[in-house]
This record gives C-alpha cells, structure tokens and sequence, in this order.
C-alpha cells in the first residue's frame, strides 16, 4: 500500500489519484468528513481530481453515511479492512489518502483500542456527572490507557473513560493492521505556502457554492448544533446563516480555524515520525509531475520486506 498524507490543501488527493492511475491502483480516503453524503464542498471530496486523463480511478471510503449519523474509528477501521481487502482482491493497489492523522494512524496500525464497543448506558450515565466527577474518573485511569488515547476534549475523555473501564472487565482486543508492505509519502508545503493555498481554496470554496451546501443540510432538518459537530467550515458557514456572524468574521475567522487545524495535523505526523513511522516527505519545490514521479520510482524501485 502507498500512503499519501499531508495537511489540507496541500495536493493530497491530485497525488494520490495520479499515482494510482499510473499504477493500476484505487484511492483509500482517510478523512473523517468525507464518509458523509452531500458534505462534498466543505470536506474537500474534489471528485474532479480523481479523473486522470482518460481514466477514472475508483475511491472509497466516502459518502458511507447520511449527515447527522454517528461515525466513529472502529467504524472506520472496519470499513477501510473491507475496502483494503476488496482491492487487493481485484490485484489493484491501495493508496490511501488523507490528513485525518488518528485514521491514518488506525488503517496503518491496526489500534486495538478501536475495537472496543461504545458503551451508551456508561455515556449516558457520565454525562450527567459533573466536571469534578468526570475528573476523579480521568485521574484513575490506568497508565496504558492514558498514553494511548487522545484526552483534549471532553468527548475524548469520555471514550477513554469507556476504554479503561471495558478493560477491566475484558482482554485487549486483537486487531492487526493489513499486511504487505507499505510505503509512506508526505506533502508539506512549508508554512507560507501552506498559508497561501488554505486562503485561496477556502475563497475558491465559497464561490463553489459551499455555503449553498451548508443551507442545504439546513434545509433537510439538520439542527444547526449537529452541523457544527463537523467543524471548520460546517461551524462558521452554520453561524453566518443563523446570523450570528457576520460575513467577514466568516471568512477572517474561518481561514484562521483552517490554519490551526493544519498546525494540528502537521504535530500529529511528527508525533507519528517520533513514534516510529517512516514518512518520506516529498522535496519543496517538487510540481504534480514531479510529485508524482517521485513517488513512483521509490515504489517500484523499493526493496521488497524480508519474508
């Protein structure tokens, strides 16, 4: 499998598509908002890139649910091991694309924690604690989980609440990740050029109609604060239609959330180098050529994994 990750706006998916038409392979997302319907604008789905020439390289792993149904990582991981195995069936290669760093992280793993079933009467029951109680139950989870779940937001802290308390009832799941080799490319287009494209895509998105896509899934019956659940342009988009914004602190305040997002993605992939994944980071400067190039060399020009 080839991996191609990056931050937004950095040419993931024209990458990804191209080096799977030149090398009879199928594009795998790894985006936690393109598995949903009629999302394709503020998500970023570009359909258009996925032509390449006279071929139309298949993708998966989007438009899986309809807006305002819940989607989590074991969900995904199921989905992606489906759609991984389906592919190499038909004898095409994998490229999974993406810079949703915990499913990358996931397809490429295989976390074992993923596996570990929602547990809604425990959810029901933690939400109504207060933020003292929820903290005396953070305090006491065990190192293991501490370390391997992420807790920056109260949602977070829930599920890893959830974890550790499946755990002292049940042994850890085994959940492998694909086997073969695999290969991974990353797109950093330095800070002032990564700055340059979020604000030209997010005014291209705009004209694009992104804001006809949000007052649509208004329109369907989505309330406003399940629509904001998806973030980044679906929160800010959402708020200028209800009037609580105006459209300048839209699109000023909107770029800067993109930006930090793209800061955050970025950490993530050092953290997954500082971890022990081996990130092949294309050279500045490199056009969709070269890109593509570049990648397909390493990959026909690697050196097979012992057996």
């Amino acid at each position: 499998m080839i991996v191609i990750l990056g931050p937004t706006a950095s040419g993931k998916t024209r990458l990804a598509a191209r080096v799977a038409a030149a090398l009879n392979g199928e594009v795998l997302s790894a985006d936690s908002r393109q598995v949903y319907r009629r999302m394709d604008v503020g998500t970023g789905k570009d359909r258009d890139e996925y032509r390449v020439g006279e071929i139309e390289v298949p993708v998966h792993l989007i438009d899986l649910m309809e807006p305002g149904e819940r989607y989590n990582i074991n969900s995904y991981y199921e989905d992606f091991e489906k759609a991984y195995t389906e592919v190499t069936q038909r004898g095409k290669l994998p490229v999974l694309c993406g810079g949703s760093g915990l499913y990358l992280q996931t397809a490429l793993e295989g976390n074992p924690l993923s596996a570990i079933p929602v547990d809604e009467a425990l959810r029901a029951r933690l939400i109504t604690h207060d933020k003292h109680m929820l903290k005396e139950l953070w305090d006491g989870l065990s190192a293991f989980v501490r370390e391997n779940t992420d807790c920056s937001t109260a949602k977070r802290m829930v599920r890893a609440i959830e974890i550790d308390q499946w755990l002292l009832l049940h042994p850890m799941p085994e959940h492998r990740p694909p086997a073969g080799e695999k290969m991974i490319f990353g797109i950093d287009p330095g800070k002032s050029d990564r700055l340059n494209r979020i604000g030209q895509r997010l005014r291209e998105r705009l004209n694009d109609g992104l804001l006809d896509e949000v007052q649509a899934l208004l329109d369907e019956g989505l309330v406003p604060d399940r629509l904001r659940y998806y973030g980044l342009e679906y929160l800010w988009c959402t708020d200028f239609l209800v009037g609580k914004i105006s459209r300048e602190l839209l699109e000023t305040g909107l770029e800067t959330a993109i930006r930090q997002f793209a800061k955050r993605q970025m950490t993530w992939f050092r953290k997954m180098e500082r971890e022990g994944t081996v990130i092949d980071w294309l050279p500045d400067g490199f056009n969709d050529d070269q890109r593509r190039d570049y990648v397909i060399e390493k990959w026909v020009n690697r050196v097979p994994d012992p057996e």
